[in-house]
């Protein structure tokens, strides 16, 4: 087994950690304590192309293997949990989709932009009454001669409110299959679509500098050419991308797992009590190892995910594990981080604050830490 990086990935991890240092960790607490999206830093991100990163240039992608995405998604989440939602949602949720299952003229028109970080998409899924149930979705598109008119409403919707916002993908149901279930397609809808509505949501605990949305549809009117893919397709659509949007959720628990980790470590050879740096204290060094063992262990699990999906293998069960193991992980260490601070690990001045805040998303999102162990226990034959 080889686990040494190619030279390429190693330059993503080295060139991203230095962007997310330089200009993402001087703004997280501002933006953060303001609730606010920068549309600024989003172009930057684009400008140094951490947008498209694993589809083709042909649609001014990167063209890179999915792993070299992962570990760009972890080393911003190292710094901003914020940053690292609007990189992965843009990506996995809104730019997936489009490149995996649009048509050529679909692709053509939307990821160019998209892919240069110049505009961002939303992904329409979650409702009210319809979360861990994705089946449950109320919202439905009826056929109208050559348009579909769609009513209902989308909430907790990333990158689908903010003046970047080119479009987004919308599930609606469309009919009844012959098993008597729903029949699922989803299509594209876009900003000034009469009866479209698009609200930016705040008062959240965390990631408070990410643009989230509830979305209201009034006999919204979208052309026939509109839907993605195929009539029908929706659900096995938004299934498989949730299967690639879990290992960046993991990237992100990673990423802030280290983040917190290197902040304590780093206090706790400051920090003096007793006449000695509190890293030496037994009760302080088990924490701080322990976070480093887990770590590792939650490095290899969702780099091997990612090696099973570049290879064409099976790697929907590795990838619940990972975004499992990695967003619960990162609950362990930011609270021993916090720990570790003591006080001062309450004050917003200090960055481990937010992210023990930003943490809790990642056992929610993109199914919760339940959602995956019923995921995991099917695969596993239970």
């Amino acid at each position: 087994m080889d686990f040494d990086l190619t030279k390429e990935q190693e330059m993503i991890r080295k060139e991203v950690r230095k962007f997310a240092q330089s200009e993402i960790l001087p703004v997280a607490i501002e933006l953060d304590e303001e609730e606010r999206f920068s549309a600024e830093l989003t172009q930057k991100m684009g400008e140094i192309g951490l947008f498209g990163m694993f589809v083709s240039e042909k649609y001014d992608g990167q063209g890179m293997d999915y792993l070299s995405y992962i570990i760009a998604v972890e080393e911003v989440a190292r710094m901003d949990g914020s940053q690292a939602a609007t990189v992965a949602a843009g990506n996995s949720l809104g730019i997936g989709p489009l490149y995996y299952f649009g048509s050529e003229a679909q692709k053509k028109k939307y990821l160019p932009p998209l892919c240069r970080g110049e505009a961002l998409w939303g992904f329409g899924l979650t409702e009210p009454t319809a979360g861990s149930d994705a089946g449950g979705s109320k919202t439905t598109a009826v056929r109208d001669g050559n348009e579909w008119v769609i009513n209902g409403s989308k909430i907790f919707i990333t990158n689908a409110a903010c003046e970047m916002t080119l479009g987004v993908t919308v599930q609606a149901i469309t009919g009844t299959r012959p098993n008597g279930k729903p029949e699922y397609t989803c299509f594209i809808v876009e900003p000034g679509m009469k009866g479209f509505k698009q609200v930016a949501m705040h008062g959240k605990m965390m990631w408070r500098s990410s643009n989230t949305a509830e979305l209201y549809f009034d006999d919204v009117r979208v052309p026939a050419e509109n839907i993605l893919g195929n009539q029908g397709d929706g659900f096995h659509q938004m299934l498989k991308t949730l299967d690639g949007g879990r290992l960046s959720i993991g990237a992100m628990g990673l990423g802030g797992a280290q983040g917190a980790y290197e902040m304590a470590l780093k206090y706790a050879k400051k920090r003096e009590q007793f006449g000695q740096p509190i890293s030496k204290f037994q009760a302080v060094a088990f924490k701080l190892a322990d976070c480093a063992m887990e770590i590792e262990c939650a490095r290899n699990l969702l780099y091997k995910a990612c090696w099973l999906r570049n290879n064409n293998r099976p790697f929907e069960r590795e990838a619940a594990m990972g975004k499992l193991y990695c967003s619960e992980l990162m609950g362990r260490v930011v609270n021993h981080a916090v720990q570790i601070h003591g006080g001062y690990g309450l004050m917003k001045d200090y960055h481990v604050e937010r992210f023990y805040r930003d943490q809790k998303l990642l056992d929610i999102g993109e199914g919760t830490s339940e959602v995956q162990r019923l995921v995991i226990s099917r695969y596993i034959g239970c």
